[in-house]
């Protein structure tokens, strides 16, 4: 049977949807056919368990000794993409299966079924916790077909709130589980509703709006204390070759080599006379934790956040370490750093002397066009093209080395001069 074709019946299966993709690939290579003709026993009640069947072409049946409600019979009905066996090695058949049809399965014997219990969803090889810390923030654990539980580590970047980036790409995360591998993320648009609570775990509900043959659509909302905090609809694309064009113009600027790290730039602002004395004392006193994402500033300078400065920022980023080799992967980190210093970039004509100012993200689009790695290096150009009636407006665009355009991404965000604090309630709305 054509391995492509068994790929993409495979990535089509929603209990496999959430593997990561090298462990797809070995499944692929792992499993056998089966033909069964109408009225056959694929299994029978009481006989030892020996793998798990996918369905590729028919339909079966599911009964036996149990006995099930007229009325809900079609939920005892399989067909395309459904599967049985999955749970049970060690164990026997507790219902029979008879094939309604000419029935073929692809199937998984149980030696093979440590492939379907991944400790990552990135990563089939190795287990979660020697990941690279941004893959392990973004790394989601399956609770249903469509739901997924993400945390905030102890470690990840927090800013008082869950990081907007990190329901950016936990999000994407989810909506990426739950298509097949062949169809990846090509744009997204974002709401943030309600502040996070790093404290508590995420439930990601993932709906899936659309699956056609080149496209797919998710809705997912991120829910904690049964609000929803944020929402994120995504469009999914099957690789295809088409016109070509790009006029996009990556500015000239130091390699990332030239160029000094978050924290040798700390360092150097800490002993910096040209800065103010309390300036330098809050940034040496305050507590440092480093980002999952290495920053290198295009144009290093000694503006501090009570300095006017033009609505632009250049900075090359990557992921500290080796990400697994899963395109979705790659563009969830993209939407995660996507948010890093993105709306501030607003405010900067506006700093002045003793200002106090709170700004929140309330929606963020972006559009992924080539495939990228994101931990090589690549170059986020952001401009604010304009602020207006207390929101202001931010762009980017993501250049790989070589120059080309890979990713595009907007923002709007509320910006306000900071109030009084008010009480905080057990869900505190943004705004």
């Amino acid at each position: 049977m054509n391995s492509e074709l068994v790929m993409e019946f495979l990535g089509g299966v929603p209990l496999l949807q959430r593997l990561p993709a090298s462990s797809l690939k070995k499944i692929a290579q792992m499993v056998s056919v089966k033909n069964y003709d109408k009225g056959d026993y694929v299994v029978r009640e009481g006989e030892v368990a020996d793998g798990t069947y996918f369905i590729w072409d028919g339909e079966a049946e599911v009964c036996g000794s149990f006995h099930a409600a007229e009325e809900n019979q079609p939920e005892y009905r399989l067909k395309q993409f459904d599967f049985f066996g999955h749970g049970m090695a060690s164990s026997t058949q507790p219902a029979d299966v008879i094939a309604l049809s000419k029935l073929t399965c692809l199937f998984l014997p149980n030696e093979h079924t440590n492939l379907l219990k991944p400790k990552s969803i990135w990563c089939s090889d190795e287990t979660h916790e020697k990941r690279p810390l941004v893959e392990r923030i973004l790394h989601l654990d399956p609770v249903d077909v469509n739901i997924f539980e993400g945390i905030t580590l102890p470690d990840a970047p927090k800013f008082g709130k869950v990081f907007g980036g990190q329901f950016l790409g936990q999000a994407l995360a989810a909506a990426s589980k739950t298509v097949d591998c062949l169809k990846i993320v090509h744009s997204l648009h974002a709401y943030f509703l309600l502040l996070g609570d790093f404290e508590r775990p995420i439930i990601y509900q993932v709906h899936r709006v659309r699956d056609g043959k080149s496209f797919a659509t998710r809705r997912v909302e991120a829910i904690q204390r049964g609000n929803v905090v944020f929402t994120l609809m995504a469009s999914f694309q099957k690789g295809e070759d088409g016109f070509k064009h790009e006029v996009a113009t990556m500015p000239s600027v130091p390699d990332p080599e030239e160029l000094l790290s978050m924290e040798d730039l700390r360092e150097r602002r800490v002993v910096d006379p040209r800065l103010p004395r309390t300036y330098r004392n809050k940034v040496a006193s305050s507590e440092f934790l480093p980002w999952p994402i290495e920053l290198r500033f295009c144009e290093p300078n000694t503006s501090t956040n009570y300095t006017k400065s033009p609505p632009s920022l250049m900075y090359w980023f990557r992921a500290k370490g080796t990400l697994s080799d899963e395109q979705a992967l790659h563009r969830c980190v993209a939407a995660y750093t996507s948010d890093l210093i993105f709306l501030q970039v607003s405010l900067n004509p506006h700093r002045e002397k003793g200002l106090k100012s709170s700004s929140v993200s309330l929606d963020h689009s972006m559009w992924f066009h080539k495939p990228f790695r994101a931990d090589d290096w690549l170059l986020y150009v952001i401009d604010s093209p304009i602020s207006d009636s207390a929101r202001g407006f931010v762009t980017g665009r993501m250049f790989t080395r070589s120059g080309e355009l890979v990713v595009s991404a907007t923002q709007e965000g509320l910006l306000r001069r900071a109030r009084k604090a008010q009480v905080s309630s057990a869900a505190q709305s943004k705004l």
